[in-house]
C-alpha cells in the first residue's frame, strides 16, 4: 500500500462502521478499499490516473465494476494530503447515501450497524 493508502486506513476506514477491506479481489481488479455492505469502493489515484491512458483505464474499471453493482468514488494522493479531513467527510456522506440506498430509503448514522 502507498503512504496515502495507509493514512487513510490506519488514521479512518480501519475502525469504520460499517467495515472497510483493503486490497479486495473482484473479478480482474483489486480495489483499494472496498464495502460490501454499502456496495463502495474507495480508489486512491495517483498522477498516472490524470492522463489519457489512465482516463481511459479508469474508466473501463468502472464500467466493470457496475456490473457488480459497484459504485466506486476516487481520491487523488494530493487530495489525502491536503484535505484529509474533507476526504473523510466525502466518504462518510458517500457510505451513508449508499446506505440508505440499499436499504430502500432507511437512514443510516455511523455506529448504528
Amino acid at each position: 500500500m502507498t503512504r496515502e493508502e495507509n493514512h487513510l486506513w490506519y488514521d479512518f476506514l480501519k475502525n469504520f462502521t460499517p467495515r472497510f477491506q483493503r486490497q479486495k479481489i473482484v473479478g480482474k481488479f483489486i480495489l483499494d478499499f472496498y464495502c460490501a455492505k454499502a456496495n463502495l469502493a474507495i480508489e486512491l489515484d495517483g498522477s498516472q490516473h490524470y492522463g489519457a491512458v489512465g482516463k481511459e483505464s479508469d474508466d473501463e474499471r468502472t464500467k466493470e465494476l457496475e456490473k457488480y453493482k459497484i459504485r466506486i468514488i476516487r481520491f487523488s494522493n494530493l487530495e489525502i494530503k491536503q484535505n484529509f479531513e474533507g476526504v473523510c467527510r466525502k466518504i462518510q456522506i458517500e457510505v451513508e447515501q449508499s446506505l440508505t440506498a440499499v436499504n430502500g430509503g432507511a437512514s443510516f448514522t455511523q455506529g448504528s450497524l
